[in-house]
């Protein structure tokens, strides 16, 4: 079987429901030749039985044929059936009509149908709009398999969360990794722009190559250079040796630099080179080094002021900016703080060697009410703190930082400012939290909230987590 046209590289089945042989020939013969497999059905009944006994990628239907014609059969592929009718998981369909009938073509689109195209049909037309088809059913699969992910583990490789907004991001992340893009990440301290890094290189192609990582900010200028490119003996003083460099040690992989703003602007230049001709110049060398590195770089900052201030070359910065990734605060998906405090208790249990630590209902509201601007690593150093310091087999409302506590006075200014996470988030983060530590059992997670099961029902309707 060839590779079709879509580049999909695997065996495509098309179902062809059309009850006049000589078109059915003609059609069947245009996608053979494309490399799909082609199976014929005379009407919708054949058409039906067909796809109950094999797996389609794409339907293409006439409208108007006997026994059972292609409006019915287009009902038929609909997610809901009459009573008493068998379910189908149908693929997308595509209808062919006659010149005149566009009125049957809007009806057919409106029961489901992809596109419908005019008889006699051009070859080209077709097989574009069979291209189409299998792209769009290749995007809705992957985005149902991410959906599924994320649903049963609350995370996507190193990064922990289901909200809509981390939800958002994994779609993102899922498209940009499998090609080797330069990719600008922005978000505020903490957020967790390197493990996006780490998590673009690990779900794409170069998962098994280095993914090296560097703080610009964490270096002279002088050092940052021989570390970015490399250094030949002798280049100043104390190299008594030479020095590969980090583009070097990441060739065929990853090359993660954060605090990018820092990069001094005598620096600037080389770095620009090394991305656009992917070579690098050691310090005290002529000669250029070829290296094959995707660079994901970070900040905090706002590159796009940096550039107007004359702080950041504007060449740089679009080179960066090729695909943009902005991280979203912790306050800005406050659904996440139960899971991720769950798996921050988890992993320093393991540290500790001690029984995992019981988070009180107290606790985790001022969890959920904080407005946390370290975002998610000062919520990991608070659990860690919470084991470093407590004894108990609890971390309770008291066990938190004082500035975590809501001040008891209520004339007191509120500590995160004007943003106070609703009543309703809070208790949503409540019940999710108390349905996580009891693995789903109702009864228990309702003791653990001081409810009773009735009440719990109503709050599980209410919020949509049944």
């Amino acid at each position: 079987m060839s590779t079709d046209s879509a580049g999909t590289g695997r065996d495509v089945h098309i179902l062809l429901v059309e009850d006049e042989p000589n078109m059915a020939r003609s059609l069947a013969r245009i996608l053979t030749r494309r490399g799909y497999t082609v199976a014929v059905a005379n009407n919708g009944q054949e058409a039906l039985t067909q796809l109950a006994a094999d797996r389609f990628q794409a339907v293409i239907t006439d409208l108007n044929m006997p026994v059972m014609d292609g409006m019915q059969l287009l009902r038929r592929l609909q997610p809901e059936v009459a009573p008493g009718e068998r379910r189908l998981i149908s693929p997308p369909a595509i209808v062919l009509t006659g010149h005149g009938s566009t009125q049957a073509a809007v009806e057919a689109m409106k029961l489901g149908a992809f596109d419908y195209l005019v008889k006699p049909c051009n070859p080209d037309e077709l097989l574009m709009t069979i291209d189409n088809v299998l792209r769009v059913g290749d995007l809705e699969r992957e985005n149902a398999r991410l959906r599924a992910e994320v649903s049963r583990t609350h995370a996507f490789g190193e990064l922990i969360g289901g909200s809509g907004p981390m939800v958002d991001l994994y779609r993102t992340i899922e498209a940009v990794a499998r090609n080797t893009s330069t990719i600008l990440i922005t978000g505020e301290s903490g957020t967790g722009k390197e493990l996006v890094a780490r998590t673009v290189h690990q779900r794409g192609p170069r998962a098994g190559r280095p993914f090296i990582a560097m703080n610009c900010g964490a270096v002279s200028d002088t050092l940052l250079d021989s570390q970015l490119f490399g250094h030949r003996r002798g280049a100043f003083t104390g190299a008594v040796s030479d020095n590969e460099g980090m583009f070097h040690a990441a060739d065929g992989g990853t090359l993660f630099l954060d605090e990018i703003a820092d990069i001094p602007g005598s620096l600037q230049v080389k770095f620009l080179r090394a991305i656009q001709e992917r070579e690098v110049v050691p310090l005290g060398s002529s000669r250029t080094i070829k290296v094959d590195v995707r660079v994901i770089a970070a900040t905090n900052r706002d590159l796009e002021t940096e550039v107007r201030e004359g702080r950041f070359r504007s060449d740089l910065y679009y080179r960066l900016n090729v695909v943009p990734i902005t991280l979203p605060p912790l306050r800005e998906r406050r659904d996440d703080i139960p899971l991720l405090a769950d798996e921050y208790i988890r992993r320093y249990s393991d540290t500790f060697h001690v029984a995992p630590k019981r988070l009180t209902a107290d606790a985790l509201a001022e969890l959920v009410r904080y407005d946390w601007p370290g975002n998610v690593r000062e919520l990991q150093n608070v659990i860690e703190r919470c084991f470093a310091l407590g004894a108990g087999d609890a971390i309770d409302r008291d066990a938190l930082p004082g500035h975590l506590r809501a001040p008891s006075d209520p004339s007191a200014p509120l500590p995160f400012g004007d943003d106070v996470p609703s009543l309703e988030a809070t208790e949503r983060a409540l019940i999710l939290a108390a349905l996580r530590k009891s693995g789903g059992n109702k009864n228990q997670a309702a003791r653990t909230l001081w409810i009773d099961r009735q009440r719990l029902y109503r709050k599980l309707e209410k919020y949509h987590l049944e």
